[in-house]
Protein backbone atom coordinates (compact mmCIF):
# COMPACT_ATOMS: atom_id res chain seq x y z
CA UNK A 1 0.00 0.00 0.00
CA UNK A 2 1.41 3.41 -0.92
CA UNK A 3 2.12 5.91 1.83
CA UNK A 4 -0.70 8.28 2.66
CA UNK A 5 1.44 11.05 4.02
CA UNK A 6 -0.06 13.58 6.39
CA UNK A 7 -3.59 12.42 5.61
CA UNK A 8 -3.07 8.91 7.04
CA UNK A 9 -3.96 9.76 10.68
CA UNK A 10 -7.36 11.03 9.57
CA UNK A 11 -8.01 8.00 7.41
CA UNK A 12 -6.90 5.60 10.12
CA UNK A 13 -9.12 7.35 12.64
CA UNK A 14 -12.12 7.07 10.34
CA UNK A 15 -11.36 3.41 9.70
CA UNK A 16 -11.08 2.75 13.43
CA UNK A 17 -14.43 4.43 14.03
CA UNK A 18 -16.09 2.36 11.31
CA UNK A 19 -14.64 -0.86 12.71
CA UNK A 20 -15.68 0.01 16.26
CA UNK A 21 -19.20 0.88 15.16
CA UNK A 22 -19.62 -2.24 13.04
CA UNK A 23 -18.41 -4.60 15.76
CA UNK A 24 -20.36 -3.09 18.66
CA UNK A 25 -23.81 -2.68 17.16
CA UNK A 26 -26.08 -5.31 18.73
CA UNK A 27 -29.00 -6.54 16.68
CA UNK A 28 -32.02 -8.53 17.72
CA UNK A 29 -32.68 -11.24 15.17
CA UNK A 30 -35.74 -13.43 15.56
CA UNK A 31 -36.29 -16.35 13.19
CA UNK A 32 -39.21 -18.69 12.53
CA UNK A 33 -38.18 -22.33 12.82
CA UNK A 34 -40.59 -24.14 10.51
CA UNK A 35 -40.53 -27.90 10.01
CA UNK A 36 -42.60 -28.63 6.89
CA UNK A 37 -39.85 -30.78 5.42
CA UNK A 38 -38.54 -34.34 5.47
CA UNK A 39 -34.84 -33.55 5.38
CA UNK A 40 -34.22 -31.28 8.37
CA UNK A 41 -31.54 -32.03 10.97
CA UNK A 42 -32.55 -33.14 14.48
CA UNK A 43 -33.68 -30.34 16.83
CA UNK A 44 -30.66 -30.80 19.10
CA UNK A 45 -28.31 -30.11 16.19
CA UNK A 46 -30.39 -27.11 15.14
CA UNK A 47 -30.30 -25.61 18.63
CA UNK A 48 -26.54 -26.14 18.87
CA UNK A 49 -26.05 -24.50 15.48
CA UNK A 50 -28.21 -21.50 16.36
CA UNK A 51 -26.46 -21.03 19.72
CA UNK A 52 -22.87 -21.43 18.60
CA UNK A 53 -22.73 -20.45 14.94
CA UNK A 54 -25.26 -17.62 14.54
CA UNK A 55 -26.33 -14.40 16.19
CA UNK A 56 -30.02 -15.41 16.12
CA UNK A 57 -31.35 -14.56 19.57
CA UNK A 58 -35.07 -15.33 19.35
CA UNK A 59 -36.83 -18.45 18.04
CA UNK A 60 -40.49 -18.91 17.13
CA UNK A 61 -42.03 -22.30 16.30
CA UNK A 62 -45.43 -23.23 14.88
CA UNK A 63 -46.41 -25.84 17.46
CA UNK A 64 -45.25 -27.07 20.84
CA UNK A 65 -42.92 -29.81 19.62
CA UNK A 66 -41.33 -31.17 22.83
CA UNK A 67 -38.11 -32.16 21.06
CA UNK A 68 -37.57 -28.61 19.80
CA UNK A 69 -38.52 -27.01 23.12
CA UNK A 70 -36.20 -29.35 25.00
CA UNK A 71 -33.38 -28.75 22.52
CA UNK A 72 -33.27 -25.05 23.45
CA UNK A 73 -33.06 -25.76 27.19
CA UNK A 74 -30.29 -23.86 29.01
CA UNK A 75 -29.72 -21.63 25.98
CA UNK A 76 -31.48 -18.53 27.40
CA UNK A 77 -32.77 -17.88 23.86
CA UNK A 78 -36.36 -16.57 24.16
CA UNK A 79 -38.77 -19.02 22.53
CA UNK A 80 -42.30 -18.53 21.25
CA UNK A 81 -44.49 -21.64 21.02
CA UNK A 82 -47.96 -22.13 19.58
CA UNK A 83 -51.33 -23.75 20.33
CA UNK A 84 -52.47 -25.53 17.13
CA UNK A 85 -55.38 -23.99 15.22
CA UNK A 86 -57.52 -27.10 15.35
CA UNK A 87 -57.81 -27.23 19.16
CA UNK A 88 -58.63 -23.57 19.76
CA UNK A 89 -62.38 -24.18 20.39
CA UNK A 90 -61.40 -26.64 23.15
CA UNK A 91 -59.13 -24.09 24.81
CA UNK A 92 -62.16 -22.04 25.87
CA UNK A 93 -62.68 -24.64 28.60
CA UNK A 94 -60.33 -24.01 31.53
CA UNK A 95 -59.64 -27.72 32.26
CA UNK A 96 -58.52 -28.22 28.63
CA UNK A 97 -56.27 -25.15 28.78
CA UNK A 98 -54.84 -26.28 32.10
CA UNK A 99 -54.04 -29.71 30.71
CA UNK A 100 -52.37 -28.22 27.63
CA UNK A 101 -50.19 -25.97 29.79
CA UNK A 102 -49.39 -28.88 32.11
CA UNK A 103 -48.24 -30.99 29.15
CA UNK A 104 -46.61 -28.48 26.81
CA UNK A 105 -45.24 -25.73 29.06
CA UNK A 106 -44.66 -26.73 32.67
CA UNK A 107 -42.18 -29.59 32.02
CA UNK A 108 -39.85 -27.31 30.08
CA UNK A 109 -39.61 -24.10 32.09
CA UNK A 110 -37.55 -22.44 33.33
CA UNK A 111 -34.82 -24.49 31.59
CA UNK A 112 -36.24 -23.42 28.22
CA UNK A 113 -36.90 -19.71 28.11
CA UNK A 114 -40.50 -19.76 26.84
CA UNK A 115 -41.53 -16.12 26.78
CA UNK A 116 -44.66 -16.13 24.61
CA UNK A 117 -47.47 -18.51 23.78
CA UNK A 118 -49.40 -17.89 20.57
CA UNK A 119 -52.94 -19.18 20.28
CA UNK A 120 -53.18 -20.39 16.69
CA UNK A 121 -51.63 -18.93 13.56
CA UNK A 122 -53.48 -16.48 11.26
CA UNK A 123 -56.84 -17.79 12.44
CA UNK A 124 -58.73 -14.90 10.86
CA UNK A 125 -57.34 -15.92 7.48
CA UNK A 126 -57.48 -19.70 7.67
CA UNK A 127 -60.35 -20.35 10.06
CA UNK A 128 -62.29 -22.51 10.67
CA UNK A 129 -65.17 -20.35 11.85
CA UNK A 130 -65.35 -22.14 15.20
CA UNK A 131 -61.75 -21.14 15.87
CA UNK A 132 -62.41 -17.54 14.79
CA UNK A 133 -65.45 -17.29 17.05
CA UNK A 134 -63.56 -18.66 20.06
CA UNK A 135 -60.16 -17.09 19.48
CA UNK A 136 -60.19 -14.28 22.05
CA UNK A 137 -61.98 -16.40 24.66
CA UNK A 138 -59.33 -19.09 24.19
CA UNK A 139 -56.54 -16.52 24.59
CA UNK A 140 -58.05 -15.41 27.89
CA UNK A 141 -58.46 -18.96 29.16
CA UNK A 142 -54.94 -20.01 28.18
CA UNK A 143 -53.61 -16.92 29.95
CA UNK A 144 -55.59 -17.88 33.05
CA UNK A 145 -54.17 -21.41 32.93
CA UNK A 146 -50.62 -20.05 32.65
CA UNK A 147 -51.16 -17.74 35.61
CA UNK A 148 -52.57 -20.53 37.74
CA UNK A 149 -49.60 -22.75 36.87
CA UNK A 150 -47.21 -20.03 38.01
CA UNK A 151 -45.98 -19.02 34.54
CA UNK A 152 -46.63 -15.36 35.12
CA UNK A 153 -44.01 -14.05 32.69
CA UNK A 154 -45.29 -15.85 29.60
CA UNK A 155 -47.27 -13.59 27.29
CA UNK A 156 -50.29 -14.75 25.31
CA UNK A 157 -51.07 -13.41 21.84
CA UNK A 158 -51.95 -14.64 18.34
CA UNK A 159 -50.38 -13.91 14.92
CA UNK A 160 -52.74 -11.99 12.66
CA UNK A 161 -52.71 -12.00 8.86
CA UNK A 162 -52.35 -8.73 7.01
CA UNK A 163 -55.86 -9.10 5.61
CA UNK A 164 -57.21 -7.92 8.97
CA UNK A 165 -56.82 -4.52 7.29
CA UNK A 166 -59.63 -3.19 5.16
CA UNK A 167 -58.62 -1.84 1.76
CA UNK A 168 -56.31 1.03 2.65
CA UNK A 169 -55.08 3.65 0.19
CA UNK A 170 -52.58 5.24 2.58
CA UNK A 171 -51.26 4.64 6.12
CA UNK A 172 -53.15 7.34 8.03
CA UNK A 173 -56.44 5.92 6.70
CA UNK A 174 -55.72 2.44 8.01
CA UNK A 175 -58.70 0.58 9.49
CA UNK A 176 -59.63 -3.00 10.26
CA UNK A 177 -62.13 -4.99 8.25
CA UNK A 178 -65.77 -4.46 9.23
CA UNK A 179 -67.06 -7.31 11.35
CA UNK A 180 -63.62 -8.32 12.57
CA UNK A 181 -62.89 -4.85 13.95
CA UNK A 182 -65.45 -4.61 16.76
CA UNK A 183 -66.30 -8.28 17.20
CA UNK A 184 -62.80 -9.77 17.35
CA UNK A 185 -59.98 -7.24 17.17
CA UNK A 186 -61.37 -4.80 19.72
CA UNK A 187 -61.70 -7.44 22.49
CA UNK A 188 -58.37 -8.92 21.41
CA UNK A 189 -56.62 -5.58 21.78
CA UNK A 190 -58.36 -5.04 25.12
CA UNK A 191 -56.93 -8.34 26.34
CA UNK A 192 -53.44 -7.52 25.03
CA UNK A 193 -53.58 -4.10 26.69
CA UNK A 194 -54.64 -5.60 30.02
CA UNK A 195 -51.94 -8.27 29.98
CA UNK A 196 -49.16 -6.15 28.46
CA UNK A 197 -48.75 -8.50 25.50
CA UNK A 198 -48.03 -7.45 21.90
CA UNK A 199 -50.27 -7.35 18.85
CA UNK A 200 -48.59 -9.78 16.45
CA UNK A 201 -48.96 -9.22 12.70
CA UNK A 202 -47.42 -11.12 9.79
CA UNK A 203 -46.43 -8.72 7.03
CA UNK A 204 -44.72 -9.60 3.76
CA UNK A 205 -43.92 -6.73 1.36
CA UNK A 206 -42.99 -9.55 -1.03
CA UNK A 207 -46.66 -10.31 -1.67
CA UNK A 208 -47.29 -6.69 -2.70
CA UNK A 209 -44.37 -6.56 -5.12
CA UNK A 210 -44.48 -6.19 -8.87
CA UNK A 211 -41.96 -5.12 -11.49
CA UNK A 212 -42.73 -1.43 -10.88
CA UNK A 213 -42.37 -1.22 -7.07
CA UNK A 214 -39.45 -3.55 -6.30
CA UNK A 215 -37.27 -0.80 -4.81
CA UNK A 216 -40.05 0.44 -2.54
CA UNK A 217 -40.78 -3.08 -1.28
CA UNK A 218 -37.15 -4.08 -0.70
CA UNK A 219 -35.77 -1.00 1.16
CA UNK A 220 -33.78 0.13 -1.89
CA UNK A 221 -33.42 3.87 -2.56
CA UNK A 222 -36.52 5.27 -4.26
CA UNK A 223 -38.64 8.41 -4.50
CA UNK A 224 -41.06 7.13 -1.89
CA UNK A 225 -44.82 7.49 -1.56
CA UNK A 226 -46.65 10.38 0.06
CA UNK A 227 -49.53 9.98 2.51
CA UNK A 228 -51.89 12.71 1.23
CA UNK A 229 -53.23 13.45 4.73
CA UNK A 230 -50.07 13.55 6.84
CA UNK A 231 -47.83 14.63 3.90
CA UNK A 232 -45.26 12.14 5.18
CA UNK A 233 -42.96 10.51 2.66
CA UNK A 234 -42.65 6.73 3.00
CA UNK A 235 -39.49 5.10 1.71
CA UNK A 236 -40.56 1.47 2.00
CA UNK A 237 -43.58 -0.82 2.04
CA UNK A 238 -42.74 -2.15 5.51
CA UNK A 239 -43.29 1.26 7.15
CA UNK A 240 -46.35 1.90 4.98
CA UNK A 241 -48.05 -1.24 6.26
CA UNK A 242 -46.92 -0.89 9.88
CA UNK A 243 -48.36 2.62 10.04
CA UNK A 244 -51.62 1.44 8.46
CA UNK A 245 -51.90 -1.13 11.27
CA UNK A 246 -51.06 1.52 13.84
CA UNK A 247 -53.74 3.82 12.42
CA UNK A 248 -56.29 1.01 12.50
CA UNK A 249 -55.48 0.30 16.15
CA UNK A 250 -55.75 3.99 16.99
CA UNK A 251 -59.10 4.27 15.21
CA UNK A 252 -60.47 1.31 17.14
CA UNK A 253 -59.64 2.43 20.65
CA UNK A 254 -57.05 3.62 23.19
CA UNK A 255 -54.45 0.97 22.46
CA UNK A 256 -51.28 3.05 22.20
CA UNK A 257 -49.71 0.95 24.97
CA UNK A 258 -49.93 -2.24 22.88
CA UNK A 259 -46.63 -2.98 21.17
CA UNK A 260 -46.47 -4.24 17.60
CA UNK A 261 -44.50 -7.41 16.86
CA UNK A 262 -43.82 -8.70 13.35
CA UNK A 263 -44.45 -12.43 13.62
CA UNK A 264 -43.33 -13.22 10.08
CA UNK A 265 -41.66 -11.44 7.21
CA UNK A 266 -39.10 -12.48 4.65
CA UNK A 267 -38.18 -12.88 1.00
CA UNK A 268 -37.76 -16.03 -1.11
CA UNK A 269 -34.49 -16.73 -2.87
CA UNK A 270 -36.17 -18.65 -5.70
CA UNK A 271 -39.47 -17.93 -7.45
CA UNK A 272 -41.26 -18.35 -10.74
CA UNK A 273 -39.35 -17.38 -13.92
CA UNK A 274 -41.60 -14.35 -14.37
CA UNK A 275 -40.74 -13.01 -10.89
CA UNK A 276 -37.71 -10.93 -11.77
CA UNK A 277 -37.78 -9.51 -8.24
CA UNK A 278 -37.14 -12.94 -6.67
CA UNK A 279 -33.53 -14.10 -6.45
CA UNK A 280 -30.75 -14.62 -3.93
CA UNK A 281 -29.43 -11.06 -4.18
CA UNK A 282 -32.79 -9.43 -3.52
CA UNK A 283 -33.56 -11.84 -0.69
CA UNK A 284 -30.22 -11.02 0.89
CA UNK A 285 -30.78 -7.29 0.47
CA UNK A 286 -34.31 -7.33 1.89
CA UNK A 287 -33.48 -9.33 5.00
CA UNK A 288 -30.25 -7.41 5.66
CA UNK A 289 -31.99 -4.06 5.40
CA UNK A 290 -34.95 -5.37 7.41
CA UNK A 291 -32.70 -6.26 10.35
CA UNK A 292 -30.96 -2.90 10.12
CA UNK A 293 -34.26 -1.03 9.90
CA UNK A 294 -36.20 -2.67 12.74
CA UNK A 295 -33.25 -2.39 15.11
CA UNK A 296 -32.32 1.18 14.20
CA UNK A 297 -34.69 2.84 16.64
CA UNK A 298 -35.88 5.14 13.86
CA UNK A 299 -39.33 3.57 13.87
CA UNK A 300 -41.82 4.68 11.23
CA UNK A 301 -43.27 8.08 10.30
CA UNK A 302 -46.23 7.55 12.67
CA UNK A 303 -44.24 5.60 15.27
CA UNK A 304 -40.89 7.40 15.52
CA UNK A 305 -38.26 6.14 17.91
CA UNK A 306 -39.51 2.54 18.03
CA UNK A 307 -37.76 -0.75 17.55
CA UNK A 308 -39.86 -3.68 16.37
CA UNK A 309 -39.39 -7.24 17.54
CA UNK A 310 -39.35 -9.05 14.21
CA UNK A 311 -39.14 -12.69 13.13
CA UNK A 312 -37.71 -13.58 9.72
CA UNK A 313 -39.32 -16.44 7.85
CA UNK A 314 -37.62 -18.85 7.86
CA UNK A 315 -34.69 -20.68 9.39
CA UNK A 316 -34.62 -23.47 6.76
CA UNK A 317 -35.83 -24.06 3.25
CA UNK A 318 -38.81 -26.41 3.67
CA UNK A 319 -39.18 -28.89 0.82
CA UNK A 320 -42.71 -30.06 1.65
CA UNK A 321 -44.44 -26.69 1.78
CA UNK A 322 -47.32 -26.60 -0.69
CA UNK A 323 -47.97 -23.86 -3.22
CA UNK A 324 -45.65 -21.90 -5.54
CA UNK A 325 -41.95 -22.62 -5.64
CA UNK A 326 -41.24 -19.51 -3.54
CA UNK A 327 -42.97 -21.10 -0.55
CA UNK A 328 -40.19 -23.67 -0.35
CA UNK A 329 -37.41 -21.11 -0.65
CA UNK A 330 -37.80 -18.55 2.15
CA UNK A 331 -35.11 -20.22 4.28
CA UNK A 332 -31.90 -18.57 5.38
CA UNK A 333 -30.21 -21.98 5.55
CA UNK A 334 -30.32 -25.27 3.71
CA UNK A 335 -30.95 -28.41 5.78
CA UNK A 336 -27.19 -29.06 5.92
CA UNK A 337 -26.74 -25.65 7.65
CA UNK A 338 -25.21 -24.09 4.54
CA UNK A 339 -26.34 -20.45 4.23
CA UNK A 340 -28.56 -19.80 1.22
CA UNK A 341 -27.02 -16.32 1.39
CA UNK A 342 -25.14 -14.28 3.98
CA UNK A 343 -26.93 -11.52 5.90
CA UNK A 344 -24.22 -11.22 8.53
CA UNK A 345 -25.71 -13.57 11.13
CA UNK A 346 -22.93 -16.17 11.00
CA UNK A 347 -20.67 -15.38 13.93
CA UNK A 348 -17.33 -16.00 12.19
CA UNK A 349 -18.45 -14.77 8.79
CA UNK A 350 -19.82 -11.53 10.22
CA UNK A 351 -16.38 -10.55 11.56
CA UNK A 352 -14.83 -11.15 8.15
CA UNK A 353 -17.59 -9.12 6.52
CA UNK A 354 -17.02 -6.23 8.94
CA UNK A 355 -13.32 -6.17 8.10
CA UNK A 356 -13.99 -6.35 4.35
CA UNK A 357 -16.60 -3.58 4.53
CA UNK A 358 -14.30 -1.39 6.61
CA UNK A 359 -11.37 -1.74 4.20
CA UNK A 360 -13.69 -0.95 1.30
CA UNK A 361 -14.55 2.24 3.16
CA UNK A 362 -10.85 2.83 3.78
CA UNK A 363 -10.09 2.62 0.04
CA UNK A 364 -12.93 5.00 -0.81
CA UNK A 365 -11.77 7.51 1.80
CA UNK A 366 -8.16 7.22 0.63
CA UNK A 367 -9.17 7.90 -2.97
CA UNK A 368 -11.19 10.98 -2.01
CA UNK A 369 -8.50 12.32 0.30
CA UNK A 370 -5.85 12.00 -2.41
CA UNK A 371 -7.93 14.33 -4.55
CA UNK A 372 -7.68 17.07 -1.93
Amino acid sequence: MEALGSKSPVLLALLSISLLHATTVARDIGVNYGTVADNLPPPAQVAQFVKTKTSINKIKIFDANPDIIQAFANSSIPMTIMVPNEIIPNMVQLPAAQEWVKTHVTPFVPQTNITRLLVGNEILHWGPQAAIDNLVAAMRTVYQALQQAGHKNIQVSTPNPLDILDKTDYPSAGKFRPGWDKNILYPMLQFLSETKAPFVVNTYPYFDTNAQNVDFCTFKPNQGKIDPVTKMNYQNQFDWVMDAIFSAMKALGPFSNVELVVGETGWPAVGEPSQTWVNVDIARYYNSKLIEHVNSGNGTPLMPGRKFETYIFALFTENLKPGPVAERNFGLFKPDFTPVYDIGIMKNASVVQVINDSFCLFRILKKNFNKL
